[in-house]
């Protein structure tokens, strides 16, 4: 089910009625998100649920042997090691078996040998990776006593499949959420209207400037060598701005629905193109996704506290990773391992601990140092969408060398000008509310102290959206 949907539109006032007013203790709610999210996952198709109930159930009985066995450190390890290698075995073949085999033929043909391996006739299932490191944080942690691991199967499987980011995240760690679910809710109107505030900015953003800025970049990419120089540049920044409208839009929409029903997500998205810095700004984006490698991974590794070459492999392995796991295709490796150049230079010059308050706080405006940081960030951030959103390697390479190669200008047209100018527009809002949650937070102060002021705004967004939505869009992380 689409959050951009008429079904979900009918689907979640009544999700809330009855999770408010019939369904009122904690053990009927927490059963009852455990039933709407499966109908709301199912709702694709219903053999996903085969696999989210077998993660659950596998990650929930890890938890439980492992504490069973306190004090067996070597038995404990096993286990979170089995349930590790079973997740991602389950992952593994579901994303990336047939990616490994296409290119294991391809390289045995090479060499002009014939191997007998096939492809499978499989979907790839929404949301898998997302879930998948849900579950794999939960048993880590209790490994590592970070938590105790729940004895409620119902509260823990609520945890794992929690409509609101149960497809896209944010990535939420078993030491916030699943508290959240072990205690009683009650409704806490301030907290539950301006989570609806939060999803109006998030529909915003998602069916106004992503869907629109899609529709121009899938018009043209398979075009772009007939376009100038400057259309090119701007097809880049189009891009660079429908992914982080579509994926800020969802995370936006979750974190606002989970307010609705008492829950509290972590922030996923902090203004990421006003960083000063790749390192600030990856601090900035998808923060529950680059938390997680940072724990469970970069961490682990011997993170920033070991010789400098050991730094610079632990980022190559961590964005090695991170590349793969947004997808089964090379562009996506190509990705991270571009982030992890820039990561390693920003280490090297000794800037990677910089930039950890807001750009030009307490100021209106950025300092020209700040705003050619800013830039600059941005101009490197555009490049690697661009590798990202490529079909291929070559097409990638041939895109980014025809911004050079072409001529600037040229007389083909480009009609996306306009949505860059609505992208430049969304900017400039963002600026002035950088240091609040999100875009809805409007001051209590000024014209916004009146209430006709702020609804007003409301009132103006929703006329936007009904007048200028585009074309329905599947959320891009859908895919991952």
């Amino acid at each position: 089910m689409l959050f951009n949907s008429i079904d979900f539109l009918i689907f979640l006032p009544i999700v809330f009625a009855l999770y408010w007013f019939v369904f009122r203790s904690r053990r009927w709610q927490n059963l009852l998100i455990v039933i709407v999210s499966y109908i709301f996952y199912g709702w694709w198709d219903w053999r996903f649920l085969i696999l989210i109930i077998a993660t659950s159930l596998f990650s929930f009985l890890s938890g439980l042997l492992i504490e069973k066995y306190e004090g067996k450190r070597h038995v404990q390890k096993w286990l979170s090691s089995l349930n590790i290698i079973i997740n991602l075995l389950i992952l593994g073949i579901f994303k990336y078996y047939n990616f490994f085999v296409d290119n294991l033929i391809a390289l045995a043909d090479s060499f002009h040998v014939e191997i007998g391996w096939t492809t499978l006739n499989i979907i790839l299932p929404v949301g898998i990776s997302f879930y998948t490191f849900q579950a794999l944080s939960y048993t880590i942690d209790v490994y590592q006593h970070k938590l105790k691991a729940t004895k409620d199967p119902v509260e823990f499987f609520a945890y794992i499949s929690f409509f609101p980011q149960l497809v896209a995240g944010p990535i939420e760690r078993a030491t916030n959420l699943l508290p959240q679910f072990q205690k009683e809710r009650v409704f806490h109107y301030p907290a539950a209207v301006d989570g609806m505030r939060q999803m109006l900015w998030g529909f915003f953003k998602k069916l106004v400037v992503a869907d629109n800025c899609a529709a121009v970049v899938n018009m043209y990419w398979s075009d772009y060598q007939s376009l100038p120089g400057i259309a090119l540049i701007m097809l880049g920044v189009l891009f660079t701005f429908q992914i982080y409208c579509d994926f800020s839009g969802y995370s936006d929409i979750a974190i606002g629905c989970a307010r609705l029903f008492g829950f509290s997500l972590m922030r996923n998205f902090n203004y990421p193109y006003f960083s000063r810095s790749i390192p600030e700004f990856w601090r900035r984006w998808h923060i529950s996704l680059t938390t997680w490698f940072r724990d469970y991974i970069y961490f682990p590794l011997g993170g920033s506290r070991c010789e400098k070459w050991k730094i610079i492999r632990n980022i190559f392995i961590v964005w090695s990773i991170s590349g793969l796991w947004h997808g089964a295709n090379w562009t996506f490796v190509c990705w991270g391992l571009y982030h992890a150049l820039l990561l390693a230079l920003y280490n090297i010059l000794g800037v990677n601990t910089k930039h950890q308050h807001i750009v030009a706080f307490g100021r209106q405006l950025p300092s020209v140092k700040e705003l050619a940081q800013m830039l600059l960030t941005f101009c490197l951030a555009v490049i690697g969408w661009i590798i990202f959103r490529a079909e291929n390697i070559s097409q990638a390479t041939d895109f980014l060398l025809s911004i050079v190669q072409h001529p600037f200008l040229g007389e083909a047209t480009f009609y996306g000008k306009k949505w860059v100018f609505v992208c430049l527009a969304l900017l400039c809002i963002e600026w002035f509310q950088r240091d609040r949650q999100h875009v809805l937070q409007l001051p209590g102060s000024g014209v916004f102290h009146y209430r006709a002021a702020r609804w007003a705004v409301y009132y103006l967004l929703c006329v936007l959206i009904i007048q200028f939505a585009g074309s329905s869009q599947s959320f891009i992380y859908f895919q991952f």
